[in-house]
């Protein structure tokens, strides 16, 4: 009798450890789910690939080191095109997929129409490249973040650019309806107003996809303007750009982060030349950027395109709160995010209390025998 009741002690024993094994290597091998969303498809895809190549880099290498937290990270990749209408559908699946953290979105119309589903969920999102004041000076959205400074601040570069160095006075400001472009044309026309260093001979919309932008280009003509600022994405710009060209009209072009693109050049040709286009400053100096660079050149055997520096910080900004945080919790996440300070290839960042990036900026380049350069 007591032997049996020992040998089934013994096989209790041995099944609760059975239970409770599993049970602890199913909890252990949960991993972090970080969502990646932006385009990946369509025109302005060349924006949210890079994006997608630097968390594939950062989660490689981090998962090689054993994970976060004994936990290892997975992707869950959504495209969103950049349509707004998309982007609800996008953040939806990465909530059903029962996401930790999103990366992204890219555009600012985008992004905007993901976040309040992410916020509804205590989910926060951080993007590389949306960079629409409102999406953090309106305090509708405390959970979001980003590495790259915001439109006012640009704007307000490109206006002194304008003012002071190419001394300008008659400006044509243009943009595409969106809620990036607009809102970057809108400070830009503020800021030109405020100056009474300039006269806004034109403010004015354009539509999106268009074929043809003669009648805008006529327009920016007849008003004798000396520049165009232009607000907006590089599929658009190339079409004003090689338009305004062909018609011998040698009107300064000046736009945003939204142009600093290598395939406005491509698309663009010999007319991109010269132009000039405000983007996140070069950080190239930057031993992590260095590395990041040479990461994807052997990953990929090609050059990063456009925001995919402020993608790869992002990605290190986020396995650092989380590592800081000892947790994916909304609350621990959001306090790390704004008191640890973390390397990153665009610098030694942490983000203010609206979720701005601090020590995040912007720099003014022109293309120069077809390359974007730096201007000092």
């Amino acid at each position: 009798m007591k032997k049996n009741v020992g040998t089934h002690l013994i096989a209790l024993m041995a099944g609760m450890l059975f239970v409770f094994g599993v049970c602890g290597v199913g909890i252990a091998a949960d991993p972090i789910k970080i969502g990646v969303a932006g385009p990946h498809s369509g025109d302005l895809a060349s924006y949210g690939i890079p994006t997608t190549k630097a968390a594939e880099l950062v989660v490689a290498d981090v998962n090689a080191k054993g994970g976060i937290l004994g936990r290892k990270i997975e992707l869950l990749i959504e495209d969103d095109v950049c349509k707004p209408e998309i982007a609800t559908n996008t953040a939806t699946k990465l909530l059903s997929a029962k996401v930790d953290v999103v990366v992204g979105h890219i555009c600012s119309g985008a992004t905007k129409a993901a976040l309040g589903i992410y916020k509804d969920s205590k989910i926060i999102c951080i993007s590389p490249s949306a960079t629409n004041p409102g999406l953090t000076q309106s305090g509708d959205y405390p959970n979001f973040y980003r590495t790259i400074a915001s439109d006012d601040a640009q704007a307000q570069l490109d206006v002194d650019f304008a003012l002071n160095t190419l001394k300008l006075k008659k400006i044509a400001v243009i943009h595409d309806k969106g809620d990036y472009g607009k809102g970057f044309a809108e400070f830009v026309k503020k800021f030109l107003e405020e100056s009474g260093k300039a006269e806004v001979v034109l403010y004015e919309g354009i539509t999106p996809g268009a074929m043809d932008y003669s009648a805008i280009v006529q327009k920016v003509k007849r008003s004798k303007a000396e520049a165009v600022i232009y607000g907006g994405y590089h599929p658009e710009a190339s079409k004003i750009v090689t338009q305004m060209r062909k018609k011998k009209m040698k009107t300064v072009f000046i736009s945003d982060d939204g142009v600093k693109d290598d395939t406005f050049i491509k698309v663009a040709g010999e007319f991109a030349e010269g132009v000039y286009a405000s983007g996140p400053k070069d950080t190239s100096a930057n031993p992590l950027s260095i590395a990041a660079e040479k990461a994807h050149k052997e990953k990929y055997k090609s050059d990063p395109g456009a925001f995919y520096i402020n993608a790869y910080s992002a990605m290190l900004a986020v396995v650092n709160a989380i590592e800081k945080a000892g947790s994916t919790d909304y609350e621990a996440l959001s306090k790390a995010l704004k008191t640890e300070w973390v390397e990153t290839p665009i610098g030694k960042i942490r983000f203010d209390d609206r979720g701005d990036a601090i020590g995040a900026g912007f720099s003014v380049y022109q293309v120069q025998k077809g390359k974007y350069v730096e201007l000092k």
